[in-house]
C-alpha cells in the first residue's frame, strides 16, 4: 500500500532566505513542485485569510511563506492568482491589511475574484451535493492550499481541510453554521468541500502557531516548522501529533479517511524531512479530550444550552465593535445590544445560540472565549 508522504522542515524565524531555503527543500523532498504545476496551467493559490490583522498575529497565513510558494509556483505555471474570503468585509481590504497583498503583488500575481461566486453541483459528493464557490476559484486549472497552524474552537485546529471553507463567498459562509449546527455535520462539509474543490497540494505555515483561544483570539508560539503534503488528513493529523494531540480527537480525521480523501493513521503515513520527535510541543495550549458533539439535532434545545461550552464575553476586553453581533448567523439573533445600547458590551440569549463560535472566531480583542457549563459532562468538547 502507497503511504501519503508529509514533509517536516524546522525553519526558526520569518527571515527572508530561511523561509525560501526551507519551502525549495520541503518541495524537493515532496518531488519539486512541477509534479504538481505544469507549464500554463492557471494556478490559484489559497492561503488562510481570517482576518486582515498583522503577520504577526498569526491570524492568516504569513506573507513570507505565501510569498515562497508563490514564487515556485510563477516559475512553472502560465498564471497564478491568490485570494481568499474572510467572514466578513472585503476581500482584497483583508489582504492588504494581513501583508498578503502586497507579496501577491511583488510576484505579480493576480487578484482573484472572492467577492462573488457561482452554484457548483457536486453530485458523487457523500454530504453537501451543491456548493457557491468563489469565481476565482472556478477560474483556476488548480488550487494550490496555503494554510495556517491554528487552533479553532469549534473543531479544535485549523489547517488543511479547513482551509477551504474560504473558497465559500463571506456572506454564504453563515448559512452553513445555520443548517449545520453539529460540528461533526459541519466537518463532514469541510471534507465534501475539499473532495469537491482537490487542491493540488497543501503547505502549512507553523514557523509561528497559534494556541489558546483561537482562530483570531490566541496566542502566538513558535513551532518552527512548515509542513508538505498532497494529502490533507495526513498534514493536519501530522500537525495535531505535533502539539500531543490525537487526530481521532478532531473530527475532520475519521470522516476524511472514511471518505477517501486521506489518512490519518501513523502506519499509512510516510514522514520525510526533520524529525517529529524533535519539533513536538506537550505545552501546546489545545483541547485534548476526546471530542464529542453536540446533540444531532438543528433545534436549540433547553438541553444542548445546559451542557454544550458556550461563548462567553470578557467585558475587561470588548471594544464595543460590534464584530460578534454581526457575526452571529441567527435570526433573531443569539448576541446583541441590549435594548440597542451600544454603550455597553453585548448580551448573549442562550436559548438562540447554536455553538457555532462565529463571535469568538471574529473577536478582534479575543475578548470572546469557550467556557464549559457546570452541566457539561467531563469529556466533552
Amino acid at each position: 500500500m502507497k503511504k501519503s508522504k508529509v514533509v517536516l522542515v524546522q525553519c526558526t524565524s520569518y527571515d527572508r532566505t530561511a523561509v525560501e531555503a526551507a519551502v525549495a527543500k520541503g518541495m524537493n523532498l515532496l518531488g519539486g513542485m512541477s509534479k504538481f504545476v505544469k507549464p500554463g496551467e492557471r494556478i490559484l493559490l489559497k492561503p488562510n485569510v481570517l482576518a486582515g490583522d498583522p503577520p504577526e498575529q498569526c491570524v492568516s497565513t504569513h506573507p513570507g511563506v505565501f510569498r515562497a510558494v508563490g514564487s515556485l509556483v510563477k516559475d512553472i505555471a502560465g498564471e497564478v492568482s491568490f485570494g481568499d474570503s474572510p467572514g466578513y468585509g472585503d476581500p482584497v481590504q483583508h489582504l492588504k491589511s494581513c501583508g498578503l497583498l502586497d507579496a501577491g503583488k511583488d510576484l505579480g500575481l493576480k487578484v482573484a475574484d472572492f467577492h462573488k461566486g457561482k452554484e457548483t453541483a457536486f453530485k458523487h459528493s457523500p454530504f453537501t451535493k451543491r456548493f457557491l464557490i468563489a469565481n476565482g476559484v472556478l477560474e483556476a486549472d488548480g488550487i494550490i492550499s496555503v494554510c495556517k497552524f491554528k487552533t479553532h474552537m469549534l473543531t479544535r485546529m485549523t489547517g488543511a481541510v479547513k482551509n477551504q471553507f474560504g473558497c465559500i463567498p463571506g456572506k454564504v459562509k453563515k448559512g452553513f453554521h445555520i443548517k449545520l449546527p453539529s460540528a461533526y455535520d459541519f466537518s463532514r462539509m469541510l471534507v465534501a468541500l475539499t473532495l469537491c474543490l482537490k487542491p493540488r497540494l497543501y503547505v502549512m505555515d507553523g514557523i509561528m502557531a497559534m494556541e489558546g483561544n483561537g482562530p483570531r483570539g490566541g496566542k502566538a508560539v513558535p513551532m518552527n516548522v512548515l509542513l508538505f503534503s498532497d494529502d490533507p488528513v495526513a498534514l493536519d493529523a501530522t500537525c495535531f501529533r505535533l502539539v500531543d494531540l490525537d487526530p481521532k480527537n478532531v473530527p475532520t480525521s475519521e470522516i476524511g479517511r472514511e471518505w477517501g480523501l486521506g489518512t490519518y493513521l501513523e502506519e499509512e503515513i510516510e514522514l520525510v524531512g526533520d524529525r517529529l520527535e524533535a519539533l513536538v510541543n506537550r505545552n501546546f495550549k489545545v483541547s485534548r479530550k476526546p471530542f464529542r458533539d453536540i446533540l444531532p439535532t438543528g433545534t436549540i434545545s433547553l438541553i444542548k444550552n445546559l451542557i454544550i461550552p458556550r461563548p462567553v464575553i470578557d467585558k475587561e476586553k470588548c471594544i464595543l465593535c460590534g464584530a460578534c453581533v454581526r457575526a452571529c448567523p441567527v435570526d433573531p439573533k443569539a448576541l446583541d445590544w441590549k435594548r440597542e445600547n451600544t454603550a455597553k458590551p453585548p448580551e448573549y440569549t442562550y436559548r438562540r445560540c447554536i455553538r457555532c463560535y462565529c463571535c469568538q472566531e471574529i473577536c478582534p480583542e479575543g475578548a470572546i472565549f469557550v467556557k464549559d457549563s457546570a452541566f457539561t459532562p467531563v469529556g466533552w468538547s
